[in-house]
């Protein structure tokens, strides 16, 4: 079957429901900046120069290099011109993925584990081809109006993920080689520390008391390895925890205490100012 190859979005919300499917090819390439979004992300990596970061890690792709990325990862990917820039992206409802889970097969652990630990999928050949038959046999079917397509591409989405989380269980704890990964382990820590601790206090003072560091070298570092100020991702980290709490069904006012804002009135303008939405009117939504 003939590839439909679609024309780049910049849109970074979901249309549907539970998942969509993109096939793009550029010659010339749209500058995309740092964000996130409430779903999950499967990048498929077929052809080009791009270096994806993700969360202070910055990952040189090949070709066949599938990246994870989670509802709370701040990303980007970083496309050098003078080749064909080609690759699938999955979006996936992470209610889904509940939704379709066993108690024994959590199938939101690859995502949810892999900004602790690695955002590349690390297989070997084997398991790589069994990914990538599947995601054809996925993409087939989502170009497909024949009997049953709408069924089976459902069923091979499931199968995918499944693959996924298996060879993310097998490659648990390693890392790739450094040739592939250039991240640096001060930032890395205090990222998973802001990350954890949200609700605490998060100054500029306190990270460099906390982890020994001066704050020349903490600004620095954190800005060339995540492309924001320590300042610009806690607010952006709050924020995002924010909306999580109100999708979940938290009142605003225990949703403003649970996210480290100091002062109400900035939690009311900055999450307007962030999603064009105040925090009321998300909630209701």
């Amino acid at each position: 079957m003939d590839i439909f190859v679609q024309d780049f979005t910049t849109r970074q919300y979901m249309v549907t429901p539970d998942y969509e499917y993109f096939h793009y090819k550029d010659e010339s390439t749209t500058e995309i900046d740092y964000h996130n979004h409430d779903f999950y992300e499967i990048y498929c990596f077929i052809s080009g120069k791009v270096t994806y970061v993700t969360e202070g890690k910055s990952y040189k792709l090949n070709s066949g290099d599938i990246i994870l990325i989670d509802d709370k990862d701040l990303h980007k990917p970083i496309v050098e011109k003078g080749e064909t820039y080609e690759r699938i992206v999955i979006w996936v409802n992470p209610d889904f993925l509940v939704h379709k889970s066993s108690e024994n097969s959590d199938l939101t652990m690859c995502f949810e584990s892999s900004s602790s630990n690695n955002n590349l999928l690390q297989t070997g050949n084997e398991t790589k081809q069994l990914i990538w038959d599947t995601i054809r046999k996925f993409e087939n079917a989502c170009n497909s109006i024949s009997f049953g397509s709408s069924i089976l591409k459902e069923l091979y989405l499931i199968e995918l993920i499944v693959h996924l989380n298996k060879a993310f269980v097998q490659s648990h704890g390693e890392y790739i080689s450094l040739e592939n990964m250039e991240y640096n382990e001060n930032v890395d820590e205090i990222i998973k520390y802001i990350n954890k601790n949200l609700i605490k206090n998060l100054s500029l003072d306190h990270l460099c008391d906390r982890f020994f560091i001066s704050k020349y070298h903490l600004i620095r570092l954190f800005k060339k390895y995540t492309g924001y100020t320590v300042h610009k991702y806690v607010n952006q980290k709050r924020l995002m925890y924010a909306k999580a709490l109100l999708k979940a069904g938290t009142s605003v006012t225990e949703t403003y205490l649970k996210c480290g804002f100091g002062d109400y009135a900035n939690f009311i303008r900055s999450f307007k100012k962030a999603f064009n939405i105040s925090p009321k009117k998300y909630s209701k939504l």
